[in-house]
């Protein structure tokens, strides 16, 4: 019989262990929580997570700020009620006409060290620490200007959020839940980088709350790999990362394929670990 969390890399840590739940409560119960990224760089990617999430096959957005639809978006995740976590920035250039120049030039520098070669994420760069304190730092305290409060979550663009100079430096607020890395079937990936990716989460789970699994919802097929990610919502917390400006996560979002893959498992109103997950949060 396969094990319900055979998608899961079988070392990863169960989430009721994390010394981030010691006293507090945990999930009794799965979650599928389908996350949409990007809210706020601008209109065109906007508006399509906007549908979904009035659709109710969106719980949550990860929002940029400091773009040029970032102070707009904050209005109508207030409006609507949408809960909206905090997407650190650092490879796609700041857009909004008040962004000061210095953060401006901080956050391309950093840009173009993380995308120069595949190691920059993993090796600590002492000669720019300075620089993401400084770029992190004024991505929160915009996040808390423009939607009124500290983000209770944080991510990052291109899974930037874990390079080795925010991670190691302690530049997220301990507590708060933070995206962890992918997990991935067993066989999907290299021995080195599901090692990789087990370390960092172990590291992870020491300061902050994590999901039990997240997984990104392209590709749409085979079916059976949705299906089987779906199927662990039941019992574990489920994040799925999707990016509704691409036109076939939009359509399968706004249409019928979501509701025919899911069934009777409710998508959740909202990012939470714990709690009631359908229709009465």
């Amino acid at each position: 019989m396969t094990s319900r969390f055979a998608l899961i890399d079988s070392q990863q840590q169960p989430l009721s262990q994390s010394p981030a739940f010691r006293g507090q409560p945990i999930p009794t119960a799965g979650r599928l929580i389908i996350n949409a990224d990007d809210w706020g760089r601008d209109r065109p990617t906007t508006e399509p997570i906007l549908s979904c999430a009035m659709k109710g096959t969106v719980s949550s957005v990860s929002a940029m700020v400091f773009m040029e639809d970032s102070e707009r978006a904050a209005a109508i995740a207030a409006e609507r009620g949408i809960d909206a976590g905090l997407h650190l920035n650092f490879t796609t250039p700041l857009t909004a006409p008040n962004c000061p120049a210095k953060l401006k030039d901080q956050q391309l520098e950093l840009g173009g060290y993380l995308r120069r070669h595949a190691l920059a994420r993993v090796v600590f760069h002492p000669g720019l620490a300075g620089a993401f304190e400084y770029v992190v730092a004024a991505q929160i305290e915009e996040f808390r200007r423009i939607y009124g409060a500290d983000p209770s979550r944080i991510d990052g663009h291109h899974h930037q959020h874990l390079c080795a100079n925010v991670l190691f430096a302690g530049l997220l607020p301990e507590g708060t839940l933070v995206r962890r890395n992918f997990s991935f079937q067993p066989g999907e990936k290299s021995f080195v980088n599901r090692f990789y990716r087990r370390s960092m989460d172990r590291l992870l789970s020491r300061k902050y709350q994590l999901v039990d699994g997240l997984f990104s919802l392209l590709p749409l097929l085979p079916v059976s790999r949705l299906q089987q990610i779906v199927a662990l919502a039941r019992y574990q917390v489920i994040e799925l990362e999707t990016h509704p400006i691409n036109p076939e996560e939009r359509s399968f979002l706004f249409g019928e394929g979501i509701f025919q893959l899911i069934g009777d498992i409710p998508i959740a109103r909202r990012f939470c670990l714990a709690g009631p997950a359908g229709p009465a949060e």
